[in-house]
């Protein structure tokens, strides 16, 4: 188990978010704190100079300690800065993401050096055109951004939306019509648009093969970070519904959640924790419907996300109390919820009167919540550069999750099929949660050490069952050991590694850790070297 020790500095001001320089220097700082000198070396087994941070230890053992990395951006799944994408791309979508300009600032910025997930909320019209016919294989804009996010190292995230109100099309393919589902026409300006009753039986036949299709194609986690597991209602978010029977609420709702839990069992899930979840109206006193069904998903395995981070009315006491009990037990997703260039923001109780006040508003909000991810929507992407450079730096230093050894000792000598120990401690610097506790991730991430041979390659992996990443909050340390019996002969200049490797993808280091060293082309933090007898 998890053995919680000493408080880990933690360097962010919840009063003046730090710039990228002053979190390096803290860093820095935290570092030489924690080895004495940074400078202090010793000799390995086989001759070569320890890394930087280690020491001596008993019988032979040697105590590395990496120094902490604030700064980069760490491209691991479910955390961090997400870009917004669209099914109906203009032809220079990426080569502006690629070179956006900021006002008053000299260079331009690559976005996907910041952001490493594409968030689609697309139209099931876009994805399924025609019974049978799916857009990822035939609609030209979409395929042109799946192929650019994948050029540029970026996950894919999606929702998909059925309710065709306050849109200019369909949001439903004419099929479902066709096959004899009810719904309902309203008007969006001057064009009538159709929806679905989500308790029509036809409807949900064809909904339910559409995301099996879905579920075939993308439940791949290696493709994608998420998907929002519900998608009904205005805008996708889950409120204002129309049914035919409006006692159908809790059934819909558990059709829904159950369709996608069975179909994306590798890939997570999210749900809107929303006031009027699953309910007729937009807005107003809680439901108090609302808890029990999203309750419901989360037993299913869901995550939650909220749309309006930085609406004070929309995101209320409500929604802070809700997500309270689940902060630090399940990753929080972030979608700002004012569209600064076409909404009212000044109008938000806070008082904004600049963009600048709303991104900050957010942020705010972001920092309450612990949330693993923010977002770079569409239209709003340029202003976070532009007024406050220093929260994204911070939320690449300070949110989602950012896991550190801060301790490693490895023996420097064994003797073949002779037990020794290896004993590690890790931090997580980030405020956010490690997501190896949601079902579609059990077992699949772990704490490894490797005996690796003179070309990096992993001879022997050891595995600490007793370590647990998703239960790391961050302002903690967490000690563990871990006996090892080496039975293979690694050659000369042997030396350990250390990672959290993906049980599911050949046992490979998976995630990017928050320290500095040298790392193997395989992703094996080094560790000094190993002679073994």
């Amino acid at each position: 188990m998890d053995h919680p020790r000493t408080p880990a500095p933690d360097a962010r001001s919840t009063t003046s978010p730090p710039t990228r320089r002053s979190v390096l220097g803290a860093a820095v700082a935290t570092t030489a704190a924690v080895t004495g000198s940074l400078g202090a070396t010793s000799a390995s087994a086989d001759g070569r100079p320890a890394p930087a941070g280690a020491g001596t230890g008993p019988r032979g053992a040697v105590t590395h300690r990496p120094p902490a990395d604030t700064t980069s951006v760490l491209r691991n799944p479910l955390t961090g800065w997400v870009l917004y994408g669209t099914g109906d791309p203009d032809d220079d979508y990426w080569s502006n993401y690629d070179a956006l300009v900021v006002p008053g600032r000299e260079d331009t910025v690559r976005v996907a050096d910041y952001a490493h997930t594409l968030y689609f909320r697309l139209a099931w019209t876009v994805l399924n055109p025609e019974e049978g016919v799916y857009g990822w294989d035939v609609h030209e804009g979409l395929r042109t951004m799946i192929e650019g996010a994948e050029a540029r190292g970026m996950r894919l995230a999606f929702r998909v939306v059925v309710d065709s109100r306050d849109k200019s099309s369909d949001f439903t393919p004419p099929y479902v019509r066709a096959a004899g589902a009810q719904g309902y026409e309203t008007q969006t300006g001057s064009t009538t648009v159709w929806s679905p009753y989500p308790d029509d039986p036809v409807f949900q036949e064809k909904y339910g093969t559409f995301v099996r299709a879905l579920g075939e194609r993308f439940d791949d986690p290696s493709v994608v970070d998420f998907v929002d597991g519900y998608g009904l209602g205005k805008w996708g978010e889950g409120h204002s519904m129309r049914y035919l029977d409006d006692s159908n609420r809790e059934s819909v709702f558990h059709w829904s959640i159950d369709l996608y839990s069975e179909v994306f069992a590798r890939v997570p899930l999210a749900i809107n924790y929303h006031r009027m979840i699953g309910g007729t109206k937009d807005w107003g006193d809680p439901d108090p419907g609302s808890a029990a069904l999203l309750e419901y998903a989360i037993s299913k395995g869901y995550m939650l996300r909220h749309d309006a981070f930085g609406m004070t009315t929309y995101y209320g006491q409500w929604e802070r109390d809700f997500v309270s009990p689940w902060i630090g037990k399940l990753p929080i997703m972030f979608e700002g919820g004012w569209v600064t260039q076409s909404h009212s923001f000044w109008d938000d109780p806070r008082g904004y009167e600049t963009v600048e006040d709303v991104r900050r508003g957010e942020y705010e909000d972001a920092i309450e919540a612990h949330v693993n991810t923010m977002d770079f929507r569409i239209n709003e992407t340029a202003s976070w550069f532009e007024d406050v450079p220093e929260l994204v730096d911070d939320f690449i230093a300070h949110g989602g999750y950012r896991l550190q050894p801060t301790e490693a000792t490895v023996p420097s000598s064994v003797r073949r099929r002779q037990r020794t120990s290896i004993s590690h401690t890790w931090a997580n610097l980030g405020w956010g949660v490690f997501p190896a506790g949601l079902p579609q991730w059990e077992g699949k991430y772990k704490v490894a050490f490797a005996l690796l041979d003179a070309d990096h390659r992993a001879v022997e992996l050891f595995v600490d069952e007793s370590a647990h990443p998703e239960t790391w909050t961050q302002g903690e340390t967490y000690e563990h050991s871990l006996d090892v019996t080496v039975r293979e002969r690694p050659g000369e200049h042997a030396s350990w590694g250390v990672a959290i490797i993906d049980t599911h993808a050949k046992n490979l280091p998976a995630i990017q850790l928050a320290a500095e060293g040298e790392r193997t082309d395989e992703g094996w933090l080094l560790l000094g070297g190993c002679s073994v007898r």
